[in-house]
């Protein structure tokens, strides 16, 4: 039930982004102690963007899961901003993130709901 949706103007070098997706994936499944075959991982990247007035290397990520821990959030904030940076050289300073909760009767799969 988790899902990362990573959005950046960086373009990947050949294979960074598919790397990016692959970390993230298994990364978020192991923080938030939940099975790999339920995470989803997206990347848009070569976006138009700008933060703080600049279009130096930045990214905006949204991750919802289902029984989201805001204990952990302060953990997840840092090793999404550490990955980014090893893989896209983004600094976790250019870096947003929102953290969502989603009720189960909300989060759709399969047919029906969680």
């Amino acid at each position: 039930m988790p899902c990362l949706l990573l959005k950046t103007n960086v373009t990947p070098e050949p294979g960074a982004g598919q790397r990016l997706l692959q970390q993230a994936s298994r990364q978020v499944a192991q923080a938030l102690d939940k099975p790999e075959a339920y995470v989803m991982v997206a990347l848009e990247h070569s976006c138009p963007m700008l933060f703080a007035g600049s279009d130096a290397p930045l990214a905006y990520l949204e991750l919802k899961s289902i029984g989201l821990p805001t204990a952990r959030t302060a953990e997840l904030s840092a090793l999404l901003a550490r990955l980014l940076n090893q893989e896209l050289g983004i600094p976790a300073e250019r870096v947003y993130i929102e953290f969502s909760d989603a009720a189960g009767p909300l989060w759709g799969w399969n047919g029906a709901t969680f």
